[in-house]
């Protein structure tokens, strides 16, 4: 643990610190960069993020890293059919001793929590599990109580199987920060998997892995506080309004970028350009973080499903049509 958890942690010592956890999670998850990155830029941002990936990719594996990387508790949830939104939020229950109702907290009140294969469980539970990302509170018998900070919701979903699923719709979509891809590795990354494993790797102990903590909530703060003070030229917020606005106008696209897509994608630049060692935005940074911010708020027209057309092609089509400011 570091040692500047009660004194004031620099902006510098923030962006080390993170540089650090990037380190340590390597110890235990082979590639997924992008996937570090987009956990990394969405607790920053205090958003949350949607993990597309087959099973067996690491997903779990990933948020359990980051947590002890971080010194921050974390919990699992299996989403299925027949999970009540009280199961995640926690309920009311009578209790004995006190002869009084009293309130159980739910997996929710944590740092991070896994929410594996979101699309699985009932729409009345996503609901609930979004309203809690949405406001960082949960409500019970007329009472709010709050949520922890850090507060991340790593949501995972299989992009192959539908059957026995409940698609997020666009609305709930949007208020995913990030969506982002974990893809099946390289052949040469999937050798070092093997190799750690016959090394004797237990991926459900990442302290054996070498994985320590080398940051903290308050680590996590400062880094936050930073990255409210990146400076947005007026050509680069621009910039940002018309990636939106092509989007609207695809002929493509059914649902383009919404306002709060666009603010989204200003806020994960910020991040990104922070993380970068940069007090300021550039296009780069808006370009980079495009995809991941933006593709899940799409919604292609039946008619170019049909032709085959996808989601991160239109988008980068959009992307292309704007001019870069200078």
């Amino acid at each position: 643990m570091t040692q500047q958890t009660h004194a004031t942690v620099t902006s510098q010592q923030a962006r080390e610190s993170l540089d650090a956890v990037r380190r340590e999670v390597a110890k235990a998850v082979v590639g997924q960069d992008a996937a570090v990155s987009g956990l990394l830029v969405a607790l920053l941002c205090g958003g949350h993020v949607l993990m597309e990936g087959v099973p067996g990719v690491a997903k779990t594996l990933l948020v359990r890293s980051l947590a002890a990387a971080l010194s921050v508790d974390t919990k699992r949830v299996q989403f299925t059919p027949d999970l009540m939104p009280g199961d995640i939020t926690g309920s009311m229950v009578y209790d004995n001793h006190a002869a009084r109702l009293s309130f159980r907290e739910g997996p929710l009140f944590t740092n991070l929590l896994l929410a594996d294969e979101i699309n699985r469980t009932p729409p009345k539970t996503q609901s609930a599990l979004l309203e809690a990302m949405e406001e960082g509170q949960v409500s019970a018998d007329g009472t709010s109580r709050p949520l922890p900070r850090p507060f991340l919701v790593a949501a995972t979903q299989n992009p192959v199987e539908y059957e026995g699923t409940y698609p997020l719709p666009e609305a709930q979509l949007d208020r995913f920060l990030l969506k982002v891809i974990l893809p099946v590795p390289e052949r040469a990354e999937e050798l070092e998997i093997l190799q750690r494993h016959a090394d004797g790797f237990d991926p459900h102990d990442v302290s054996a892995a070498g994985v320590r903590p080398v940051a903290d909530a308050a680590h996590v703060r400062a880094a936050a506080a930073a990255v409210r003070s990146v400076a947005v030229a007026p050509e680069v917020s621009g910039y940002v309004v018309d990636i939106a606005r092509a989007t609207r106008v695809s002929p493509s696209l059914s649902l383009g970028v919404s306002p709060r897509g666009a603010t989204a994608l200003l806020r994960t630049s910020r991040a990104w350009a922070w993380l970068q060692g940069r007090a300021f935005v550039t296009p780069d940074d808006v370009k980079a973080l495009a995809g991941a911010t933006l593709a899940h708020r799409l919604g292609l027209r039946p008619e170019a499903e049909l032709e085959g057309v996808d989601v991160a092609q239109v988008l980068q089509s959009a992307v292309d049509s704007v001019p870069v400011p200078r």
